[in-house]
């Protein structure tokens, strides 16, 4: 696959290539194709005139092929898994977990692909009949992030595909390698020529302005950081595109007087810890009551101060590398700015003087809350904790920011929860949970966080238009 794009499910040679860098060492292990705008339009070109041809095709044959698909995955699980490790460093378990969690949205819309429907109803007057029918949106163009570069992917190509539509995906720059091997997956498991392109690149603004200027595009699904999620939605606006934005988190975690301890603690490793911290719905800050936030801050600094830091591919290996220098000398700084605003370090907060851009598993008590580390999506596997009085100071802390993507509480109270659950400003919660993410739940948020679901039932609507026929009898 290197230095060859996916256009239109054929692999052509390009003219010009990128680097792709193992996070744990620092080194460049691939090339990879660089598309530009002249292969975004062929791809497009494909997707068009692929559209009606896909359109029309049985749904039960759009099912077989996701199910095929499903079926690939899980037979090619390890050479997924330990090429997403090199491209973005975690621990090739957590990579395998991510294969099955990827697959599992082709599983769930093989499934729904036969039951995208409409409905048939008597006008109030009585005098014609009302027909919903639900069509494919029609090209799409696919935006990944690289934290998770195989389950970002099939969170969006399986509606697609159930649906109805051709696309166009355009991988994160760090992480190419993934979606062009599910560029091939999917080939293999019969999604038909001109249906699917992959675009890995290195000048993303300029693929973009050709795609989105081009009045053929339908769609725009981008998973990424809020700043770029703007600025796209910008260029959407003069289409009048349709959009779903996955947007950026910042995550409370809430510990009640009356939470489980060591419930609480089980969650707060998973949701802090998950991908190394590198993820939209970790615990980003943790809102602790005053009377067990001594005994959660030391037992959150035992559990994450005892993991294993390393490559991922050493399977003794429990945390990996962050993705680039960039992002860990970010997070340290992120660490400083509390300390001087006088946090107390529990754990942690140095990083790694080897190759690699490792940064080592961090607990911060007594944080205040306008730090820095309070503040921004963290991205890292840093925990700082902040300690409140009450329920409301705790809930009035959670919901102080523009993002609202997922929180989690954690109380022995069913009254407590539910009041919680639905005062909290996010578009997902974990009560007593943490971990949310689930290929037959929606997933997405609310304020700065994004626009539209995927994943559930509620996943394809954003594929699919509705289309409503007046019937005269």
């Amino acid at each position: 696959m290197e230095n060859r794009l996916f256009i239109g499910g054929t692999w052509t040679a390009a003219e010009t290539s990128f680097d792709v860098t193992d996070p744990s060492t620092g080194e460049v292990f691939a090339s990879v194709a660089d598309a530009g705008a002249d292969a975004a339009v062929r791809a497009l070109d494909a997707a068009a005139a692929a559209q009606a041809s896909w359109a029309a095709t049985a749904p039960r044959e759009r099912s077989e092929i996701l199910r095929r698909a499903y079926e690939l995955m899980h037979e090619r699980a390890e050479e997924l898994a330990r090429l997403t490790t090199r491209e973005m460093g975690r621990p090739l378990a957590e990579s395998l977990g991510e294969v099955a969690y990827a697959a599992e949205f082709l599983r769930w819309y093989a499934e729904e692909a036969v039951r995208v429907g409409g409905e048939y109803r008597v006008a109030p007057g009585g005098d014609y009949r009302i027909l919903t029918t639900r069509q494919p949106t029609g090209p799409a163009y696919l935006v990944t992030p690289w934290n998770f570069p195989l389950s970002m992917v099939t969170r969006k190509v399986g509606p697609a595909i159930a649906a109805g539509c051709t696309m166009i995906i355009k991988p994160a720059e760090a992480t190419p390698l993934s979606a062009l091997a599910l560029g091939g997956l999917l080939a293999d498991a019969g999604v038909p020529e001109g249906v699917l392109s992959v675009l890995p690149t290195n000048r993303a603004p300029e693929v973009t302005d050709a795609l989105v200027a081009d009045g053929r595009l339908r769609l725009l699904s981008f998973t990424g950081s809020t700043p770029v999620g703007r600025k796209l939605m910008e260029q959407a606006a003069g289409k009048v595109l349709r959009t779903t934005m996955e947007l950026g988190g910042n995550a409370p975690f809430l510990v009640f007087d009356d939470a489980d301890l060591d419930a609480a603690l089980n969650g707060a490793v998973l949701a802090k810890m998950r991908n190394t911290g590198e993820s939209c719905v970790a615990a980003n800050r943790f809102i602790v009551h005053e009377a067990v936030a001594e005994d959660f801050a030391a037992g959150l600094a035992e559990r994450l101060g005892a993991l294993r830091l390393g490559p991922g591919l050493d399977p003794e290996t429990e945390v990996g590398p962050l993705i680039d220098q960039r992002a860990r000398d970010r997070v340290a700084g992120l660490v400083t700015d509390a300390l001087e605003r006088g946090a107390t370090l529990r754990t942690g907060g140095k990083p790694d003087d080897g190759p690699g851009w490792f940064y080592p598993p961090t607990v911060l008590s007594g944080v205040p809350v306008d730090a820095r580390v309070m503040r921004e999506e963290i991205f890292a596997p840093v925990a700082p904790i902040a300690a409140f009085p009450d329920e409301a100071s705790m809930i009035a802390a959670a919901n102080d920011t523009e993002a609202g993507l997922v929180a989690y509480a954690y109380t022995r109270d069913l009254s407590r929860a539910l009041r919680v659950g639905e005062v909290l400003e996010t578009g997902m919660v974990g009560i007593n949970r943490g971990l949310v993410s689930n290929p037959a739940a929606p997933f997405g948020g609310v304020k700065e966080s994004g626009i539209g679901r995927e994943g559930g039932f509620e996943g394809i609507d954003d594929y699919v238009e509705l289309k409503y026929l007046a019937v005269g009898l």
